[in-house]
């Protein structure tokens, strides 16, 4: 069994007694690989274990990949998610090349991916980025903006709203580690309450996958735990 294969097991029990834990099924939780600086070649061993959702954070790069992966599996379907910062000059290959967007922080990035979206792909789904600790260094709309912003985004033809993403700072406690995963869902809440339809909470990474599902999540981004540590130039 490969490294990847044998990651995808463990994060796969991790995601299974979490679930267990907090009286879900395990069909209610999306495991998305975040692939990011890992080659193609990572990516379709992790398709050889039945892994079929992958998220990437640079434009060039996951728009190669998905090329590439494309080319090696011409039969088979992927879903690829864009998790990365957006520019408003790169929003038209985003449109054209992923499935969903969990990035959007701005009406104007909204705008554009909705106008920029191929027609023949169907509309694209998209999660609204929360910035739910506060952190001056994260991206991400305030509480206090996104009802607005979600009303607005759920206006755009194109896209389909699904529901929220955050990144929250980083905490070791796994009680702590729940408390803004539990304010992510209740802001998802009060947008229902407000009349829009969501069905999704991207939240929780290698390190809180747990806490993450414990409290609602429905996708989680699960990178190092699977490909192993990444290595930045």
């Amino acid at each position: 069994m490969s490294t990847i294969a044998g990651n995808l097991q463990a994060v796969e029990a991790t995601i299974q007694v979490a679930c267990e834990a907090a009286g879900r099924p395990r069909s209610t939780v999306q495991l998305l690989a975040v692939s990011k600086t890992f080659p193609a070649e990572a990516v379709l061993e992790a398709v050889a274990a039945g892994q079929r959702a992958f998220g990437e954070n640079y434009l060039q790069e996951g728009v190669d990949k998905i090329a590439a992966v494309a080319k090696a599996l011409p039969d088979t379907r992927l879903e690829w998610h864009f998790i990365g910062p957006i520019q408003s000059n790169k929003t038209r290959p985003i449109a054209a090349s992923f499935d969903w967007v969990h990035t959007v922080e701005r009406l104007k990035i909204a705008q554009r991916l909705s106008e920029q979206r191929p027609p023949e792909l169907g509309p694209l789904n998209i999660c609204l980025q929360v910035n739910i600790s506060g952190e001056a260094s994260k991206s991400g709309v305030t509480p206090d903006e996104l009802p607005a912003l979600a009303q607005a985004v759920a206006a755009l033809p194109n896209l389909r709203l699904r529901g929220l993403m955050a990144i929250p700072e980083p905490q070791i406690d796994p009680e702590l580690q729940r408390v803004p995963f539990a304010r992510l869902r209740e802001l998802a809440q009060d947008i229902v309450k407000s009349g829009i339809h969501l069905d999704t909470l991207s939240m929780g990474m290698s390190s809180d996958m747990r806490a993450a599902v414990l409290e609602g999540a429905s996708i989680v981004r699960v990178g190092s735990a699977i490909f192993g540590a990444r290595h930045y130039e």
